[in-house]
Protein backbone atom coordinates (compact mmCIF):
# COMPACT_ATOMS: atom_id res chain seq x y z
CA UNK A 1 0.00 0.00 0.00
CA UNK A 2 1.27 3.45 -0.89
CA UNK A 3 2.38 5.79 1.89
CA UNK A 4 0.52 9.04 2.56
CA UNK A 5 3.37 11.02 1.02
CA UNK A 6 3.37 8.86 -2.10
CA UNK A 7 -0.39 9.20 -2.42
CA UNK A 8 -0.27 12.97 -2.04
CA UNK A 9 2.53 13.14 -4.59
CA UNK A 10 0.44 11.06 -6.99
CA UNK A 11 -2.60 13.33 -6.62
CA UNK A 12 -0.55 16.50 -6.93
CA UNK A 13 1.33 15.18 -9.96
CA UNK A 14 -1.90 14.11 -11.65
CA UNK A 15 -3.53 17.50 -11.06
CA UNK A 16 -0.46 19.44 -12.14
CA UNK A 17 -0.40 17.37 -15.32
CA UNK A 18 -3.92 18.57 -16.08
CA UNK A 19 -2.89 22.17 -15.48
CA UNK A 20 0.09 21.87 -17.78
CA UNK A 21 -2.07 20.31 -20.49
CA UNK A 22 -4.33 23.36 -20.42
CA UNK A 23 -7.36 21.26 -19.47
CA UNK A 24 -8.05 23.09 -16.21
CA UNK A 25 -7.85 26.69 -14.98
CA UNK A 26 -4.76 27.75 -13.06
CA UNK A 27 -5.23 27.64 -9.29
CA UNK A 28 -3.15 29.51 -6.74
CA UNK A 29 -1.69 26.83 -4.42
CA UNK A 30 -1.99 27.17 -0.68
CA UNK A 31 -5.18 29.24 -0.60
CA UNK A 32 -7.02 26.76 1.60
CA UNK A 33 -6.19 25.82 5.13
CA UNK A 34 -9.29 23.61 5.02
CA UNK A 35 -7.54 20.49 3.72
CA UNK A 36 -6.02 20.21 7.17
CA UNK A 37 -6.70 19.66 9.97
CA UNK A 38 -9.62 17.34 9.38
CA UNK A 39 -12.11 15.68 11.70
CA UNK A 40 -10.60 12.23 11.93
CA UNK A 41 -12.13 8.91 12.84
CA UNK A 42 -10.32 5.63 12.57
CA UNK A 43 -13.24 3.27 12.14
CA UNK A 44 -13.01 3.01 8.35
CA UNK A 45 -9.26 3.21 7.85
CA UNK A 46 -9.06 -0.03 5.85
CA UNK A 47 -11.83 1.11 3.52
CA UNK A 48 -10.17 4.50 3.05
CA UNK A 49 -7.00 2.69 1.97
CA UNK A 50 -9.04 0.57 -0.44
CA UNK A 51 -10.67 3.68 -1.95
CA UNK A 52 -7.30 5.37 -2.30
CA UNK A 53 -5.93 2.29 -4.08
CA UNK A 54 -8.92 2.29 -6.44
CA UNK A 55 -8.39 5.97 -7.23
CA UNK A 56 -4.67 5.44 -7.79
CA UNK A 57 -5.44 2.82 -10.45
CA UNK A 58 -5.92 5.10 -13.47
CA UNK A 59 -6.73 2.21 -15.81
CA UNK A 60 -9.90 1.10 -14.04
CA UNK A 61 -12.88 3.50 -13.98
CA UNK A 62 -15.09 3.54 -10.91
CA UNK A 63 -18.80 3.88 -10.27
CA UNK A 64 -19.73 5.99 -7.26
CA UNK A 65 -23.30 5.98 -5.92
CA UNK A 66 -24.61 8.85 -3.78
CA UNK A 67 -27.96 8.22 -2.17
CA UNK A 68 -30.09 9.72 0.56
CA UNK A 69 -32.80 12.36 0.82
CA UNK A 70 -33.33 15.90 -0.50
CA UNK A 71 -29.96 17.07 0.83
CA UNK A 72 -28.03 14.61 -1.32
CA UNK A 73 -30.44 15.03 -4.24
CA UNK A 74 -29.69 18.75 -4.13
CA UNK A 75 -33.38 19.44 -4.61
CA UNK A 76 -34.55 23.07 -4.84
CA UNK A 77 -32.50 24.55 -2.00
CA UNK A 78 -29.22 24.85 -3.92
CA UNK A 79 -30.90 27.45 -6.20
CA UNK A 80 -28.90 26.24 -9.17
CA UNK A 81 -25.55 25.87 -7.40
CA UNK A 82 -23.92 22.44 -7.45
CA UNK A 83 -24.87 19.84 -4.86
CA UNK A 84 -22.10 18.02 -3.02
CA UNK A 85 -22.26 14.93 -5.31
CA UNK A 86 -21.84 17.27 -8.30
CA UNK A 87 -18.87 18.97 -6.66
CA UNK A 88 -17.42 15.55 -5.92
CA UNK A 89 -17.86 14.62 -9.60
CA UNK A 90 -15.98 17.75 -10.68
CA UNK A 91 -13.09 16.94 -8.40
CA UNK A 92 -12.84 13.25 -9.32
CA UNK A 93 -13.63 13.39 -13.03
CA UNK A 94 -11.90 16.63 -14.00
CA UNK A 95 -9.43 17.82 -11.39
CA UNK A 96 -8.15 14.30 -10.65
CA UNK A 97 -8.36 13.33 -14.31
CA UNK A 98 -10.64 10.32 -13.83
CA UNK A 99 -13.04 11.29 -16.61
CA UNK A 100 -14.38 7.74 -17.09
CA UNK A 101 -15.57 7.51 -13.48
CA UNK A 102 -19.35 7.82 -13.16
CA UNK A 103 -20.96 9.56 -10.20
CA UNK A 104 -24.60 8.50 -9.93
CA UNK A 105 -27.02 10.32 -7.63
CA UNK A 106 -30.06 8.23 -6.63
CA UNK A 107 -31.16 10.34 -3.66
CA UNK A 108 -34.86 11.24 -3.46
CA UNK A 109 -36.38 14.15 -1.57
CA UNK A 110 -38.41 13.14 1.46
CA UNK A 111 -37.01 9.65 1.69
CA UNK A 112 -35.67 7.80 4.71
CA UNK A 113 -33.82 4.52 5.30
CA UNK A 114 -37.02 2.53 4.79
CA UNK A 115 -37.37 3.71 1.18
CA UNK A 116 -33.71 3.11 0.32
CA UNK A 117 -33.77 -0.38 1.82
CA UNK A 118 -37.01 -1.24 0.01
CA UNK A 119 -35.69 0.09 -3.30
CA UNK A 120 -32.14 -1.18 -2.97
CA UNK A 121 -31.93 -2.98 -6.31
CA UNK A 122 -33.12 0.03 -8.34
CA UNK A 123 -31.23 2.70 -6.44
CA UNK A 124 -27.96 0.89 -5.77
CA UNK A 125 -27.28 -2.69 -6.84
CA UNK A 126 -28.30 -2.41 -10.52
CA UNK A 127 -25.34 -0.08 -11.09
CA UNK A 128 -22.77 -2.52 -9.65
CA UNK A 129 -21.01 0.32 -7.83
CA UNK A 130 -17.54 0.36 -6.35
CA UNK A 131 -18.37 2.90 -3.63
CA UNK A 132 -21.74 3.84 -2.10
CA UNK A 133 -22.08 7.08 -0.13
CA UNK A 134 -25.14 7.49 2.12
CA UNK A 135 -26.32 10.60 3.94
CA UNK A 136 -29.62 9.86 5.66
CA UNK A 137 -31.40 10.42 8.96
CA UNK A 138 -33.00 13.86 8.77
CA UNK A 139 -36.32 12.41 7.63
CA UNK A 140 -36.04 9.25 9.74
CA UNK A 141 -35.87 11.56 12.75
CA UNK A 142 -39.12 13.35 11.84
CA UNK A 143 -41.72 12.45 14.45
CA UNK A 144 -44.39 12.12 11.76
CA UNK A 145 -42.44 9.26 10.12
CA UNK A 146 -42.61 7.04 13.23
CA UNK A 147 -39.17 5.53 12.58
CA UNK A 148 -37.54 4.90 15.93
CA UNK A 149 -33.81 5.23 16.47
CA UNK A 150 -33.65 1.43 16.85
CA UNK A 151 -35.41 0.84 13.53
CA UNK A 152 -33.23 3.47 11.86
CA UNK A 153 -30.05 1.83 13.16
CA UNK A 154 -31.20 -1.61 12.01
CA UNK A 155 -32.16 -0.27 8.55
CA UNK A 156 -28.81 1.43 8.12
CA UNK A 157 -26.97 -1.66 9.31
CA UNK A 158 -28.83 -3.74 6.73
CA UNK A 159 -27.87 -1.23 4.04
CA UNK A 160 -24.21 -1.55 5.03
CA UNK A 161 -24.43 -5.35 4.87
CA UNK A 162 -26.10 -5.29 1.45
CA UNK A 163 -23.57 -2.79 0.07
CA UNK A 164 -20.66 -4.92 1.25
CA UNK A 165 -22.24 -8.01 -0.37
CA UNK A 166 -22.30 -6.36 -3.84
CA UNK A 167 -19.31 -6.02 -3.17
CA UNK A 168 -18.86 -2.26 -2.70
CA UNK A 169 -17.39 0.08 -0.10
CA UNK A 170 -19.89 2.05 2.02
CA UNK A 171 -19.37 5.61 3.22
CA UNK A 172 -21.62 7.06 5.93
CA UNK A 173 -22.33 10.74 6.47
CA UNK A 174 -24.00 12.39 9.40
CA UNK A 175 -26.37 15.10 8.16
CA UNK A 176 -25.63 18.77 8.62
CA UNK A 177 -26.96 20.48 11.72
CA UNK A 178 -30.41 22.05 11.58
CA UNK A 179 -31.61 25.36 13.00
CA UNK A 180 -33.99 24.94 15.89
CA UNK A 181 -34.41 28.71 15.94
CA UNK A 182 -35.92 28.68 12.44
CA UNK A 183 -37.68 25.36 13.07
CA UNK A 184 -38.61 25.42 16.77
CA UNK A 185 -41.17 22.57 16.66
CA UNK A 186 -40.71 19.03 17.93
CA UNK A 187 -40.71 17.33 14.52
CA UNK A 188 -36.93 16.69 14.49
CA UNK A 189 -35.97 17.36 18.10
CA UNK A 190 -34.44 13.88 18.41
CA UNK A 191 -32.22 14.15 15.32
CA UNK A 192 -29.04 14.10 17.44
CA UNK A 193 -29.95 10.57 18.57
CA UNK A 194 -29.98 9.44 14.93
CA UNK A 195 -26.63 11.15 14.40
CA UNK A 196 -25.24 9.19 17.35
CA UNK A 197 -26.64 5.98 15.84
CA UNK A 198 -24.74 6.71 12.59
CA UNK A 199 -21.53 7.21 14.56
CA UNK A 200 -22.12 3.97 16.47
CA UNK A 201 -22.64 2.04 13.23
CA UNK A 202 -19.47 3.52 11.77
CA UNK A 203 -17.59 2.22 14.81
CA UNK A 204 -19.34 -1.18 14.96
CA UNK A 205 -19.02 -1.94 11.25
CA UNK A 206 -15.71 -0.13 10.57
CA UNK A 207 -17.30 2.17 7.99
CA UNK A 208 -15.83 5.43 6.71
CA UNK A 209 -17.61 8.31 8.46
CA UNK A 210 -17.91 11.89 7.25
CA UNK A 211 -19.16 13.68 10.35
CA UNK A 212 -20.84 16.78 8.93
CA UNK A 213 -22.84 17.32 12.12
CA UNK A 214 -19.68 17.61 14.24
CA UNK A 215 -18.02 19.92 11.72
CA UNK A 216 -21.05 22.20 11.43
CA UNK A 217 -21.34 22.34 15.23
CA UNK A 218 -17.71 23.40 15.50
CA UNK A 219 -18.19 25.97 12.73
CA UNK A 220 -21.57 27.19 13.96
CA UNK A 221 -20.57 30.87 13.89
CA UNK A 222 -19.53 30.53 10.22
CA UNK A 223 -22.63 28.47 9.41
CA UNK A 224 -24.74 31.41 10.54
CA UNK A 225 -22.51 34.27 9.38
CA UNK A 226 -21.95 32.84 5.89
CA UNK A 227 -25.47 31.35 5.64
CA UNK A 228 -24.64 27.70 4.88
CA UNK A 229 -28.34 26.74 5.03
CA UNK A 230 -31.17 27.71 2.71
CA UNK A 231 -33.71 27.08 5.47
CA UNK A 232 -33.81 25.35 8.84
CA UNK A 233 -32.85 21.96 7.37
CA UNK A 234 -31.26 22.19 3.94
CA UNK A 235 -27.77 23.33 2.97
CA UNK A 236 -27.56 25.89 0.19
CA UNK A 237 -24.76 26.09 -2.38
CA UNK A 238 -22.24 27.16 0.25
CA UNK A 239 -23.31 24.38 2.59
CA UNK A 240 -23.00 21.77 -0.15
CA UNK A 241 -19.48 22.97 -0.91
CA UNK A 242 -18.51 22.49 2.75
CA UNK A 243 -20.00 18.98 2.75
CA UNK A 244 -18.00 18.10 -0.36
CA UNK A 245 -14.78 19.54 1.09
CA UNK A 246 -15.20 17.48 4.27
CA UNK A 247 -15.67 14.35 2.15
CA UNK A 248 -12.46 15.13 0.26
CA UNK A 249 -10.65 15.46 3.57
CA UNK A 250 -12.07 12.20 4.92
CA UNK A 251 -10.81 10.34 1.85
CA UNK A 252 -7.48 12.22 1.84
CA UNK A 253 -8.07 13.52 -1.68
CA UNK A 254 -8.16 17.19 -0.70
CA UNK A 255 -5.58 19.31 -2.51
CA UNK A 256 -5.01 23.03 -1.93
CA UNK A 257 -4.40 23.46 -5.68
CA UNK A 258 -7.91 22.23 -6.40
CA UNK A 259 -10.69 24.71 -7.13
CA UNK A 260 -13.33 22.48 -5.54
CA UNK A 261 -11.20 21.96 -2.44
CA UNK A 262 -10.05 25.51 -1.81
CA UNK A 263 -13.57 26.89 -1.42
CA UNK A 264 -12.71 30.18 -3.11
CA UNK A 265 -16.17 30.59 -4.61
CA UNK A 266 -18.48 33.56 -4.25
CA UNK A 267 -22.12 32.90 -3.38
CA UNK A 268 -24.85 35.47 -3.80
Amino acid sequence: MKSNNTRRTFIRTAFNGILLSGMAPSIVPGFLGGCSPKLTNHHGENDIKKIQALIADKKSPLKWIFTGDSITQGASHTKGYRSYPEIFAEHIRFEMNRARDFIINTAISGHATTEILGDFEWRISQFKPDVVSIMIGTNDAAASRHISVEVFENNLRQLIYQIRKLPAIPILHTPNTISYIENPGKERRELILYVKAIRKLSSDEHVVLVDNWKFWEQKNDLVNAEHWRADALHPNGRGHLEIARLLFQALSICDTASFTCNGNIEFN
